[in-house]
């Protein structure tokens, strides 16, 4: 909640600041954070802290640089907030020192890199090895054998180590906090990607049974919070034009050919006329072999879409190689590509 000068503070500390003004260390600490809104400059706490932006290939930035009045009050304030209100990150449980909405510390993030090597330029896959240089960049096997649905598919980073543990925060602990900077993450992916201008954001919908359970869709919120880094483009989030029209079994542990089967039916288009013609981006939080992206694309695209891209924040890369590996050594027959 925000304190009067735009002192953004979390819920957590402004509710035990307001309950117990008595306490003379709470009563002081009140005192001081007031005394910081009298500087020339004051700023928002929460808009110092440098996971607000990027590196090239991290998730800290340096493109802001409060003064050095800023930097000792926001220094000497966390010392005393980590005393008063000690938490620890969530994922490997050090102790915060930062006054953050999301709970998680600045090593972690600095974990969070962007993948780096050859990359499929259509599926965005990782290549190991020998690939094939197809007319606009280098192929995966799996995109030689059969071309995906969608145009172009991009991720920032593998679903592995910390990226992977703030995503399962965001989906399954509900730390919704998450979701600016996975858009931002989002946003980074697709930096050299060369968007159409007039876009369509449709994110992954849920089953309505699963949705009711989490409470959000994933998805939707990624694909919001890119949206708003996308500060003047000319870009919607639509969650009307693509439904999940029956429930499916749990991907987990499923070869590609029984993927798609499990997917086969499971989304239409809505509103034929809203995707007609239209330029369009799919958002999810995580892509595994492509399947579900690949599917969606296929309604989207039967329905008189133009094109359909692809985002997600990451990529299970591991899993990748092992496909890529059976795709390698298969012997030739039908298409067993992108679904």
């Amino acid at each position: 909640m925000g304190i009067a000068g735009g002192c953004d503070l979390p819920m957590t500390a402004m509710s035990a600041l307001t309950r117990d003004v008595g306490d003379p260390l709470i009563s002081f600490y009140f005192l001081f954070i007031q005394c910081t809104l009298l500087l020339p400059t004051p700023a928002a706490i929460l808009n110092l802290l440098p996971w607000q932006g990027f590196q090239r290939r991290a998730v800290f930035s340096s493109s802001s640089y409060p003064s050095r009045a800023q930097r000792a009050v926001k220094s000497a304030t966390e010392s005393l907030f980590s005393v008063l209100f000690p938490s620890s990150c969530r994922i490997c449980r050090s102790l915060l020192t930062n006054i953050s909405a999301l709970p998680v510390c600045g090593e972690c993030l600095e974990k969070m890199v962007a993948l780096d090597g050859v990359l499929c330029s259509r599926c965005g896959e990782k290549l190991p090895g020998r690939y094939l240089e197809g007319e606009d960049g280098p192929l995966c096997p799996l995109c030689q054998r059969a071309a995906p649905h969608f145009r172009k598919a991009v991720a920032y980073g593998a679903y592995d180590g910390a990226l992977r543990e703030l995503l399962h925060l965001f989906k399954y602990q509900r730390v919704r906090s998450a979701a600016p900077l996975l858009g931002r993450l989002l946003d980074r992916a697709l930096a050299g990607t060369e968007l159409p201008v007039d876009l369509m954001v449709i994110p992954v919908p849920l089953s309505r049974t699963k949705q009711r359970s989490r409470g959000f869709n994933q998805a939707e919120e990624i694909a919001r919070n890119f949206v708003r880094s996308r500060t003047g483009a000319s870009i919607q989030v639509d969650t009307a034009a693509l439904i999940r029209i029956r429930e499916t079994a749990s991907q987990t542990g499923l070869t590609r050919v029984q993927r798609r089967s499990n997917l086969r039916g499971a989304f239409a288009v809505a509103d034929r006329d809203k995707v007609r013609g239209r330029d369009i981006l799919i958002v999810d939080d995580v892509m595994t072999t492509g399947t579900t992206a690949g599917e969606c694309a296929r309604v989207l695209l039967k329905a008189g879409a133009n094109q359909v891209f692809v985002a997600t924040v990451a990529r299970a890369i591991k899993e990748m190689e092992r496909e890529l590996a059976n795709a390698a050594s298969a012997h030739l027959g039908g298409p067993s590509g992108h679904a």
